[in-house]
């Protein structure tokens, strides 16, 4: 979180100060409109270099993962970044329009216009651009209401994914449309300055990514397809384990890691975990899937033993490597896939990894064949398992944790589950004294 947090402010601090090397918000003529003219310069740049950076992160570039600790920390990313372009538009939005308003009430008195420079003492682009002045103001205008709704319905968890997967998919053609606006309307001599070199990369990459999202080409060097050899459903938990035999072209998955799984093109792609290890020889892999919306309740109704499936990934950096003495690991509800694969991988390699590792499984659900399942695998892999039913057992927190773990400072700590519950152990162990870098978690959120 660190990382994705310092990377998130820093963007925002150095294009700000690129801005104000070349601009003010205090002109030197100190009138409303003169303020308002370096205010939605100012709000414009931050929005849509905001808005370029989410861009580039949604075509989920591979060679961005390890520098930002996984694809689950840049879609993090990608959403704060959607969100603070939103709040700068929407300032960019109240200058233009609230003015316009307010003059038209005759609250504000506009100002005589200056006679306008003659085109050839302009030169040519910047002459060409005035042109288009009042067709990229309406655009402009209009692109941000749809950017508004398209994000607010982001944000609201219960718009269907499969909605918000084929809506979300438009911000790109929306994106093109606010990069046109952007070139025609930003200050002409900022592209002579830093801020307007970093705002053509910007612009230029944004540009490259909305295109390749609307040429359908997200992931597809990372894409490979495979046939459904076994399905085996837990009615008590809710969850279905699909297990797929892949085409020569998946490339293997480190225990941890996820892929997006895609079995009926008009619902698009969807994120699981991987619960296997990778096996070469046999080229299996298998994914546990909970219900838990309208898509994966249907799954265990529509999947069938044969069908294709196209899969891609593998995605994540939650892969278990740190250099500590042990391992504590907490998979909470479905959050205990990635502990599956693993432990299928410690038990394929012995020896390989031969520290302590302690399992706490927290789970309001029981179904007998999973646990016994789990507890096979456990101890193939030499792993202890805590098993904490809720009914039962109460919820686990921090302090049972350290008193069944004498030695968990020592540890490393890899928990996947629910987000409120990660955060609240995290500032439990952070408080005791774990060290921050110690403790890893899966923000397995793609909205």
């Amino acid at each position: 979180m660190k990382r994705i947090i310092w990377t998130f402010w820093v963007f925002a601090l150095a294009l700000s100060a690129l801005w104000f090397f070349a601009d003010t918000l205090w002109p030197a003529q100190s009138n409303y409109f003169a303020l308002r003219t370096v205010w939605i310069q100012y709000s414009g740049v931050l929005a849509i270099g905001t808005m370029s950076v989410a861009m580039v992160l949604a075509t989920r570039p591979a060679w961005l993962e390890p520098r930002l600790n996984g694809l689950d920390k840049m879609y993090r990313l990608h959403k704060w970044l959607g969100i603070a372009a939103l709040a700068a538009a929407t300032v960019h939005w109240l200058w233009a329009q609230g003015t316009k308003w307010a003059v038209g009430w005759g609250w504000l008195t506009r100002p005589a216009r200056k006679p306008r420079a003659e085109a050839d003492s302009m030169g040519s682009i910047e002459s060409a651009l005035r042109g288009w002045r009042g067709l990229a103001e309406d655009l402009g205008e209009w692109a941000f209401y749809a950017v508004a709704v398209l994000l607010v319905l982001a944000l609201l968890k219960r718009f269907p994914y499969r909605l918000f997967a084929k809506t979300h998919h438009w911000m790109a053609a929306i994106y093109l449309v606010l990069a046109f606006h952007t070139l025609v309307l930003v200050q002409f001599t900022y592209w002579a300055q830093p801020v307007g070199w970093a705002l053509a990369m910007l612009l230029a990459s944004g540009t490259v990514s909305a295109v390749w999202v609307l040429l359908g080409r997200i992931g597809a060097q990372r894409t490979a397809r495979g046939v459904i050899e076994s399905l085996q459903a837990y009615p008590a938990l809710n969850v279905l384990e699909t297990t797929l035999r892949m085409d020569p072209g998946w490339p293997g998955h480190r225990p941890g890691q996820f892929a997006f799984a895609m079995s009926n093109p008009k619902e698009g792609p969807h994120p699981y975990t991987l619960a296997s290890a990778w096996v070469p020889e046999d080229r299996r892999i298998t994914f546990i899937t909970k219900a838990l919306g309208d898509h994966t309740r249907r799954l265990p109704e529509r999947l069938r033993v044969g069908d294709r499936v196209t899969v891609e990934g593998p995605y994540g950096c939650f892969t278990f490597d740190d250099g500590r003495a042990r391992q504590i690991w907490i998979g909470a509800g479905i959050g205990i896939t990635p502990f599956i694969a693993r432990m299928k991988f410690l038990a394929q390699h012995e020896g390989q990894d031969a520290r302590p590792i302690d399992l706490f499984h927290p789970t309001s659900d029981v179904d007998p064949k999973a646990i016994e399942k789990l507890r096979a695998d456990s101890q193939a892999a030499g792993v202890a398992l805590h098993l904490f039913i809720d009914k039962k057992d109460g919820r686990l927190t921090g302090e049972r944790l350290r008193a069944m773990v004498p030695g968990w400072k020592d540890a490393s700590v890899w928990f996947c589950g629910p987000t409120a519950f990660g955060r609240a152990l995290r500032a439990d162990l952070l408080a005791q004294g774990l060290e921050p870098e110690a403790f890893h978690q899966e923000l397995f959120e793609m909205r």
